[in-house]
Formats: C-alpha cells, structure tokens, sequence
C-alpha cells in the first residue's frame, strides 16, 4: 500500500552534514519526497510533536534538543513507507542499531540519534500535519515508478 511517512533529519545530523545522505538512503530504498524544508522548531511546536513524551525523565531535554538548532522537515512516500523508512533508520539506541542502518552508521547516543521516523501511518499523519500544510506536499508521478513496484 502507498503511504506517506514523516521523516525529520535533527539537529545532531544537520550540524553533522548528514542531509545527503541520509536523502540518498531514502531515494535508493525507492521512496519519494514530496516536501522537504528546513526549520527552526518553537518550542510551542516541539511541545505539541512530542506531546506523548511529557512527563517523562527525558522530555525537557528533548524539547531543549529539537529547538536548539535547524532540523530538516520531510515527506517520503512510497510502498509501506513507513516501515520502510523505520527499518532504514535502525533502532533509537545507536548502539543497539545493526550497522547498515542510518542510527547504526551515524549516531553514538540515544538522545542524539540523528533522526526521527513516524512510528505508524497515524503518528505519520499527526506529524505531517503539524509541520507542513496541504500546499506543502506535492503529488506527482517519478519517471521510474513502473519499477519499484510489481
């Protein structure tokens, strides 16, 4: 099934010039951006994106973590898009990350794994909501498409 997914390079991997590659990984696993932009996250926003984390030991940091420098904010689609990209990104502890994946590869520590990936096509909705509106992401058709898929 097509689905979109939200995928968000953060601060540890912009400041660590990661963007490429990490934008190369998604391409060559066959999905397709649809919105890409750099951003600045308010902490009114951080808040609201992860919302599920409050009151949790790790949650002030976190929001301290995201908002502390540019993030870039996307949309991947493509065939179990967001399983795809979970398993692209490796586990959130780098260290239990098998190599080959993006954490595996690029990140030493839970708190700054380079990373973010949704979790469910609903969480994916969520988070796409919040950081891009409808004219955000363009629909249209790759010249390769027909071999991606059977």
């Amino acid at each position: 099934m097509i689905e979109k997914t939200f995928v968000m390079v953060k601060p540890d991997g912009v400041q660590r010039s990661l963007i490429g590659e990490i934008v190369g990984r998604l391409e060559r696993r066959g999905l397709k951006p649809v919105a890409i932009k750099m951003y600045r996250m308010p902490r009114d926003l951080a808040e609201r994106f992860y919302a599920e984390h409050k009151g949790k030991q790790f949650y002030d940091g976190l929001i301290n973590y995201i908002t502390s420098g540019p993030v870039v904010c996307m949309v991947w689609e493509g065939e179990g898009a967001v399983a795809a990209v979970r398993s692209l990104m490796g586990k959130t502890n780098p260290a239990e990350a098998a190599p080959g994946t993006i954490r595996g590869d690029t990140a030493l520590h839970p708190g700054k794994n380079v990373i973010h990936g949704s979790d469910a096509p609903a969480s994916a909705q969520r988070e796409i909501n919040l950081l891009f509106n409808d004219y955000e992401v363009i629909d249209y058709s790759r010249i390769d498409a027909e071999w991606l898929k059977e």
